[in-house]
C-alpha cells in the first residue's frame, strides 16, 4: 500500500475547526481588558478584588486562593480551583480547555499549565487540545510544564525547570525533561 506523504506544513490552511473558546466574542474581549487593566497588573496587590473578578467571569474557586501578580489566567470560565491553593508570579494557565486544581496546591512562579497543542502530523497543524487536572497538595515547581491531558496526583511535585508529558503518580517527585519519577515523596507531620 502506498502511502502519500505531504512533508510540507501550510499554516496558511489552518482554522480553529469546532474549537469553542467557551465563552461569547464579547466576554472573551471584555475579559481580555480586565485581565490586562486589573488581575493580571502588577500594581493590583488586592487578592480580593482579582478573586471577585475571576468569579465574575466564570472561575469556580474555593476558599483562600493566594494569587500574586503577573498571573496570566487565559480563560477563567475554563478554571476549577480548590481551597488553600497558591499561584505564585508570572505563572500560566492556558486553558483552552478544562485546568482543575485541587486543594492545598502550589502552583510556583513562571510554572505554565498548557492545555492548548497542534496535531504536528497534519499539514494544517490542527489544534489538539486536553484538560489538565492536579489533584490535592501536589506542588509544581518554578519555571515548570504541565503539558495537555495530564493528571498529577495526590501529592505529586514537579520540580523547577521540569517538563511534564504524562500522569504523574500520587507522592512522585518528578525532574527532568521530559520529567521521569526520581523518589517517592514523604511528608511528615508537624511536631
Amino acid at each position: 500500500m502506498n502511502c502519500e506523504l505531504n512533508t510540507t506544513v501550510d499554516l496558511s490552511t489552518f482554522t480553529t475547526g469546532n474549537f469553542d473558546k467557551g465563552a461569547g466574542k464579547v466576554k472573551i474581549a471584555l475579559w481580555f481588558i480586565v485581565n490586562a487593566l486589573i488581575v493580571r497588573a502588577s500594581w493590583n496587590p488586592f487578592m480580593s478584588i482579582k478573586i471577585m473578578l475571576l468569579r465574575l467571569f466564570g472561575a469556580k474557586i474555593g476558599k483562600g486562593l493566594v494569587i500574586k501578580n503577573n498571573v496570566i489566567i487565559k480563560s477563567p470560565w475554563n478554571l476549577v480551583v480548590g481551597d488553600n491553593v497558591w499561584l505564585g508570579e508570572y505563572c500560566w494557565i492556558d486553558n483552552l480547555d478544562k485546568v482543575v486544581i485541587g486543594n492545598n496546591v502550589c502552583i510556583s512562579q513562571g510554572a505554565i499549565l498548557l492545555t492548548g497543542n497542534h496535531d504536528y502530523t497534519r499539514t494544517s497543524f490542527p489544534y489538539r487540545n486536553a484538560p489538565i487536572h492536579i489533584e490535592d497538595g501536589a506542588w509544581i515547581g518554578a519555571r515548570t510544564i504541565v503539558c495537555p491531558n495530564v493528571t498529577v496526583h495526590t501529592n505529586a511535585i514537579l520540580t523547577a525547570g521540569s517538563t511534564i508529558t504524562e500522569d504523574m503518580e500520587a507522592n512522585g517527585v518528578y525532574q527532568g525533561n521530559p520529567a521521569n519519577k526520581v523518589k517517592e515523596r514523604k511528608i511528615q507531620n508537624n511536631l
